[in-house]
């Protein structure tokens, strides 16, 4: 009898947001026979993606250890492909798996062409319609779509939006966001030990009956006079005496210099470090409204039916916005205050958006993910 052929598959990732909508992926992965499933991390974030690895209990296999502080984009874009390039040399993977529209996954992908290696991509098809918004990731998964021959498209937007530019419809698999896999899993794991997101205990007892907005902003494109607006306006809102701000503040010296200087210290917010997956999940179930310029927020605060403010002038995931769960309103301090103030004061604004369809997903993605890689090699 001849031994089935062991297929080797090799999931790149290098960031948080994409261990958190890879980990699941990859439990799906490593279920089914004949696969043989490698991981590749490189920690182009080194912190933040050792959070999510730690309570996904994933350990990888490759560890590139690429992060540099205030590396230019040209540097680890070259160090990326060469350090990718020699791992699948060694490797000599028959697919690879890369998520969304990092610099990771954009190299990763071109590494793999150099070599003849089929991809997938996961997240395909997110467009804003706008190089510079976000910037670079708009591109990076531009250059990922010509080369992958498998494209997970969280949303038929997104499969639209592919098949727009001439990439075959056979290759478009529509099969929701696994990041709603990561929150639901995650949520499971808080549900049987609230002590994995037991560090916010003192913010709750401290904004107990105060109205809680959760900030999350790092955008590039944001920098600078943006980052400005968005300071003085969370200011702007702590002054309300029925409002707490919880604000995880991203370590880029873009965002803290200007926190620091515009911000200070308020009785109503809580400047704190960026936090691990399950404190985050909490912190969207303690808030009422997520203002955010993050691309994750939008697909997860919704699942948990809470309205998504969007500091960005253009969005890649415009489904949220035609869904009305997500509410585009760029960084003008004025604007930022006066959305806020709505969803806070009418109590029909509010409910609308936080009872719209979630349209990113129903927590099965990884395993579609998976089968459709898995069936690719007749496993």
């Amino acid at each position: 009898m001849q031994t089935p052929v062991l297929r080797t598959v090799l999931v790149i990732f290098g960031t948080r947001p994409e261990a958190i909508k890879l980990f699941p992926v990859v439990a799906a992965l490593k279920a089914i026979p004949g696969l043989n499933v490698r991981t590749c991390v490189t920690a182009q974030h080194r912190g933040l993606l050792d959070q999510v690895l730690e309570i996904a209990g994933l350990r990888p296999d490759i560890d590139l250890d690429l992060m540099e502080p205030g590396q230019s984009l040209d540097r680890l874009t070259a160090r990326l492909l060469t350090g990718l390039g020699e791992v699948m040399d060694a490797e000599q993977p028959d697919r690879v798996i890369v998520q969304g529209d990092t610099a990771t996954a954009m190299v990763g992908a071109l590494a793999a062409y150099y070599r003849k290696v089929p991809v997938s991509h996961v997240e395909a098809g997110l467009r804003s319609g706008d190089i510079y918004q976000p910037w670079p990731e708009e591109v990076n998964r531009r250059i990922v779509a010509p080369i992958a021959d498998q494209h997970f498209a969280p949303t038929e937007t997104a499969a639209e939006a592919l098949r727009r530019e001439n990439i075959a419809s056979s290759t478009i698999h529509v099969t929701g966001n696994t990041v709603i896999d990561a929150l639901h899993a995650t949520r499971a794991k808080l549900d049987a030990d609230p002590s994995l997101a037991a560090g916010l205990d003192d913010i709750a007892a401290r904004f107990a009956g105060k109205r809680l907005i959760l900030v999350t902003t790092h955008r590039r494109e944001n920098f600078g006079g943006g980052m400005e607006g968005i300071a003085r306006a969370i200011g702007r809102i702590a002054d309300r005496s029925d409002t707490a701000v919880l604000f995880p503040v991203h370590p880029n010296p873009n965002v803290v210099s200007v926190m620091d200087a515009l911000l200070g210290d308020r009785a109503n917010v809580a400047r704190i470090a960026p936090l691990d997956y399950p404190h985050f999940i909490r912190a969207l179930g303690m808030c009422e409204i997520a203002l955010t310029d993050s691309g994750g927020v939008q697909e997860e605060a919704p699942a948990l039916a809470k309205p998504v403010l969007v500091m960005r002038e253009t969005t890649e995931r415009p489904e949220g916005v035609h869904a009305g769960t997500a509410k585009l309103i760029g960084t003008d301090s004025d604007r930022i205050v006066s959305e806020i103030s709505t969803l806070l004061d009418d109590k029909g604004a509010y409910t609308a958006m936080a009872r719209a369809h979630n349209p990113f997903g129903d927590g099965h993605a990884s395993a579609r993910i998976a089968r459709i890689v898995a069936d690719g090699f007749g496993c």
